[in-house]
């Protein structure tokens, strides 16, 4: 009769730690579920702005602002009568 109760008692023991052992180790995997989730969620949201970005210079690609900009900065063209300065100290 008391090795049955010993028994019963070691098993009890032994449930009762691969539990507490199983739950600490689900709480860590979980603790990694949500960060990651926040850190995807940070990336969405900046790649939400970037497309916002380039939603907006895609509309102000055909302006004439954004036309000059691109000749002045990419093709180095400027107009007839204008001077340009150019920094050397750099």
């Amino acid at each position: 009769m008391k090795k049955k109760k010993l028994y019963k008692r070691l098993l009890i023991l032994l449930v009762l730690i691969y539990a507490t052992f199983t739950l600490v180790n689900q709480q860590k995997v979980l603790n990694q579920y949500s960060k990651t989730s926040k850190e995807l969620n940070k990336q969405i949201e900046d790649e939400k702005v970037y497309n916002k970005e380039l939603i907006a210079e895609k509309d102000n690609v055909n302006s004439e602002e954004f036309i000059e900009q691109m000749a002045r900065e990419k093709l180095d063209m400027y107009y007839p009568n204008e001077k340009v300065y150019l920094d050397k100290g750099m």
